[in-house]
């Protein structure tokens, strides 16, 4: 392929417009057009990163290479559908849809039109999340349990969706990719009406490791935390500031008929920092130059995703 890259993007609140961004910055792109419901919010969208608003979205769909689907979540079945047919590849931010049962349905319609779709799990891309499955891998010792954390009141200003399709998901995601297929979903939660605010859940994994998931958007603290229980050591992971701590026991004998001494060495593990969205867009665009990273969520991850969130709103 020559050139840039011609992408369009679809929605511009503030993850479009983190998108829109990122794409100004990212070689071998170019942010083709924008458009959003708003018509003045993807004019001024656009004129920031000097390129056009679109106001046809059919006819615009059909000058671009990818597009990003970044509109609210209840947009997004609407919105792919009407690229289907016009455009290979697109980046739909998480969820894929807002429920299962449109999940499956889209992801066949996407399967039989042959296009590409990359899931927006951004947490996949966290220079700490990589760090983390690789020194959960070191070693002879096996995953027990991991333990996510996800908590953000400012959340609470998305109505569209619950808290466990808007912040959950991420962490179910990683769950699903640091232990593998799940078996069994147990759950509790807190819900005002039919919108869960508050869910806790707990997942036993084929592999016998366990995850525990809390997502919160009543609580005053934004945190994203991850702690492995491994049984070779202790990995604590602080998805905000990109840090890892690892945790190691050693024993050691007094003299020959004494009792052991139990000595814990703790290590900060150095990790690489970088801007995930910038690694989920760079990722995208080499995907649609046809070569995909195995790590990249596509359709098959974001249905599993779906399928657990499902389980753990039937429990709540």
């Amino acid at each position: 392929m020559s050139g840039p890259l011609r992408i369009g993007i679809v929605g511009l609140g503030r993850m479009g417009q983190n998108h829109a961004r990122v794409l100004s910055l990212l070689a071998g792109t170019e942010l083709a057009w924008t458009y959003d419901l708003d018509g003045a919010r993807a004019a001024e969208v656009a004129a920031r990163y000097g390129t056009e608003a679109a106001s046809d979205l059919d006819l615009a769909l059909g000058t671009v290479d990818a597009v990003i689907v970044a509109s609210p979540t209840t947009a997004h079945v609407d919105h792919v559908r009407q690229a289907l047919g016009k455009v290979r590849a697109l980046f739909v931010e998480k969820p894929l849809t807002h429920d299962l049962p449109s999940s499956l349905a889209l992801a066949d319609e996407i399967r039989a039109a042959g296009a590409y779709v990359q899931v927006g799990f951004i947490e996949r891309f966290n220079p700490a999340v990589r760090q983390l499955k690789q020194v959960i891998e070191e070693g002879e010792g096996s995953v027990v349990s991991i333990d996510f954390a996800r908590t953000n009141k400012i959340s609470s200003r998305i109505t569209d969706v619950d808290v466990v399709t808007d912040l959950m998901i991420h962490d179910i995601d990683l769950a699903l990719h640091l232990n593998g297929p799940v078996t069994k979903v147990d759950a509790l939660g807190v819900a005002h009406g039919a919108m869960i605010d508050f869910a806790s859940a707990h997942l036993t994994h084929e592999s016998g490791a366990f995850s525990r998931i809390q997502a919160s958007r009543i609580t005053d603290r934004r945190k994203r935390s991850i702690e492995a229980t491994c049984t070779d050591k202790f990995v604590e992971c602080d998805l905000l500031r990109k840090e890892i701590t690892c945790s190691r026991e050693a024993q050691e004998r007094d003299n020959v008929n004494g009792p052991y001494r139990i000595n814990t060495f703790e290590e900060k593990i150095e990790v690489q920092q970088g801007e995930s969205l910038l690694a989920e867009l760079a990722a995208f665009a080499e995907a649609v130059r046809g070569n995909v990273g195995a790590h990249v969520p596509g359709l098959d991850e974001a249905v599993a995703a779906m399928k657990v969130c499902e389980a753990i709103r039937q429990a709540i």
